[in-house]
């Protein structure tokens, strides 16, 4: 277990980021779970271990006791699948590197480092981040190998890490949906000229974006499709 495990400062990132909620616990079922109970926007959930963890498409979240960031955050509402693409981008800009693989893993060198999940509750939307941060080791069967960013030599403090998501979320759910639009393809290698297989069988190049935020992909018989749901992956 990472030398940070029992030593978690929450009140060093309370202290720099005064004046927001942020509700820290040793243990729960799942920040997603616990963000349900008070839909404050701007209200962030960290949990040094989390039991039942989610993932997108109800896959589950590896949440090892203090080996990786586990935060959920009440946002206002906004159209889903922009927003998905925006936090993809605060993940990435907070860890300082990666590929985001639409909508919006973190890869390093081809491997999962950071995944979002948002859910629409009333007028707002609780965003999931989970990111890999100390674990050395992970499941053989995963559907994508995962990493961490110990693993790939970034060193870096939990605490200074969520600061950062924090502060990168606030700015890129500010953007307009242009803006979200417009940086996304330029930090994701999978917008455009990928070739790619869909969970759905359909495979083709990536061929951008398009204004609501879904990936369109030109089939080998020159079909555009539009993929509104269902994970990505490199041919």
């Amino acid at each position: 277990m990472p030398n940070s495990a029992l030593h978690f400062n929450i009140d060093s990132v309370k202290a720099r980021l005064p004046g927001r909620r942020i509700d820290w616990f040793k243990s729960l079922d799942s920040t997603m779970i616990e963000a349900r109970r008070d839909l404050q926007p701007g209200r962030v959930v960290v949990a040094e271990e989390q039991t039942a963890g989610m993932g997108r498409h109800g896959r589950k979240w590896l949440s090892e006791p203090g080996a990786g960031l586990y935060v959920s955050m009440i946002l206002d509402a906004k159209p889903v699948p922009v927003v998905m693409l925006a936090l993809g981008l605060a993940a990435r800009h907070a860890i300082g590197c990666g590929d985001i693989r639409w909508p919006n893993d973190v890869l390093i060198n081809g491997k999962k480092c950071a995944g979002v999940l948002a859910q629409l509750e009333g007028d707002t939307i609780i965003a999931g981040i989970g990111i890999n941060v100390g674990q050395t080791e992970f499941p053989d069967d995963l559907e994508t190998p995962a990493t961490s960013l110990l693993l790939e030599g970034i060193a870096v403090s939990r605490e200074g890490l969520l600061v950062a998501l924090v502060e990168f979320v606030d700015r890129y759910t500010r953007l307009s949906s242009d803006e979200i639009l417009r940086e996304f393809t330029n930090a994701s290698t999978y917008v455009s000229g990928k070739r790619v297989w869909v969970e759905t069988g359909l495979q083709g190049v990536t061929c951008g974006l398009d204004p609501a935020g879904f990936l369109r992909v030109r089939e080998d018989n020159g079909t555009e499709t539009t993929i509104l749901a269902g994970g990505v992956r490199p041919l």
